[in-house]
């Protein structure tokens, strides 16, 4: 069934599971799911939330078990199978940690592929990619999943999406820490994420989707040169261009749907619902055309829009954007930073937020991002001792639903 513009929502989290002792990842989803279903299988449903795995045994992921249009109850919801799978974990030792990648693990002797359900994909992946990686087996994020009826709603949404999403590692950054130290990156995710497919390099393109504003288009300028990369590698044909396309956003007409994926996961749910609450929002008002027209919308070239992006992966809220134009769109005069863009979206769209929402950007706006906080709470002291230490209390702000105060 095809759905109209932000008719319906869909929202996916990932999460770690670690050892409780020693923080180190731990690769047991299948145990996990075996023992909420009785039986090993690669997704459980919940209620309204579904389980599945991800590509590596250590990354579980919550979902909305179909599409949903109250988005505005999905943060308890979340927080109540968190719970749940912690309780779950108890006899292994094991919680759920939040962020978008973990701190110290080394994805080269760590890493395990899943072994069960589609494990033939992920191994081809693996051959083609090698996986042992922390673009690949260390990121942990949130997806939206966001519905266009036809082409005409597609237009009106890939232009806004792609609008949007340089700027959004300024409100979502998580994985300022890798190997143990700063990476120099707030969103360390995401510039690993940029370059790890560079064996295909038409699969991630630049991230921000091409200027394509129908099927069309999109099949002729992103699909099909994807196919035709991939060919010599997928020799059995097993692998589908929907999940090939690897864009910070990624279109899906298969269910009418384009999937915003540059969002790190945050320490708890309600921040990542109300974040997710806040962007549908900043959408609703980009395709409204109040701040800019259509045309001018599309008239935005990726690469111009992958140069601020790529800025903002470094330095997250504090990152200054000089590209006048760009602030032109938010009725902005001068040069500022990434803080001050989205303070003024939320002068515009914050009053159709819950109150709950309100509080949690409020809070980011604030205190900014979480690798900000994490980065204050450790202090330049990046000792594995004070990593646990600080990583341990995100794991407790996770079970707890509450924010990570440095």
């Amino acid at each position: 069934m095809a759905y109209h513009l932000f008719e319906v929502y869909g929202i996916e989290l990932e999460y770690m599971l670690v050892q409780r002792s020693n923080l180190k990842v731990n690769p047991i989803v299948d145990k996990l799911l075996t023992k909420k279903n009785g039986s090993l299988t690669s997704d459980v449903e919940n209620g309204k939330i579904e389980w599945s795995n991800e590509l590596v045994s250590h990354v579980v992921e919550m979902k909305t078990n179909g599409p949903t249009d109250d988005i505005d109850h999905l943060a308890a919801l979340f927080a109540e199978n968190v719970q749940e799978m912690n309780q779950l974990l108890e006899d292994f030792d094991t919680c759920l940690l939040p962020t978008a990648a973990h701190p110290f693990m080394d994805p080269d002797t760590e890493t395990r592929l899943w072994q069960h359900h589609y494990s033939k994909i992920y191994a081809l992946y693996n051959k083609i990619f090698d996986c042992k990686g922390h673009g690949w087996s260390n990121v942990q994020s949130m997806h939206i999943n966001l519905p266009f009826f036809d082409d005409a709603e597609f237009e009106k949404l890939h232009a806004a999406v792609r609008i949007l999403l340089p700027i959004i590692p300024g409100l979502a950054a998580s994985s300022p820490v890798l190997d143990g130290e700063f990476t120099g990156y707030k969103d360390a995710r995401m510039h690993y994420y940029k370059s790890n497919q560079k064996e295909i390099p038409h699969m991630t393109g630049k991230v921000i989707p091409e200027q394509v504003f129908n099927k069309a288009d999109y099949y002729k300028t992103i699909f099909e040169p994807i196919t035709e990369a991939i060919k010599p590698f997928d020799t059995e044909k097993i692998l589908d261009h929907h999940f090939l396309n690897s864009r910070g956003a990624i279109s899906r007409f298969d269910r009418n749907a384009i999937e915003i994926r540059v969002i790190d996961i945050q320490e708890n749910p309600s921040a990542d619902i109300a974040i997710a609450a806040f962007i549908i929002e900043a959408l609703k008002l980009l395709v409204s055309e109040e701040l800019i027209s259509l045309n001018d919308q599309k008239a935005w070239h990726e690469d111009e829009l992958f140069q601020i992006f790529d800025e903002v992966i470094k330095n997250a809220e504090n990152t200054l954007i000089t590209d006048k134009k760009y602030l032109a769109i938010f009725d902005l005069d001068r040069d500022c930073d990434v803080r001050a863009i989205w303070k003024k979206i939320y002068e515009l769209v914050g009053g159709k937020l819950t109150e709950d929402q309100q509080n949690h950007i409020e809070f980011l706006i604030q205190n900014g991002s979480l690798s900000t906080r994490i980065l204050k709470a450790l202090r330049s002291d990046f000792s594995q001792g004070n990593i646990k230490k600080v990583y341990t209390r995100l794991a407790e702000c996770l079970q707890e639903n509450r924010m990570f105060r440095p």
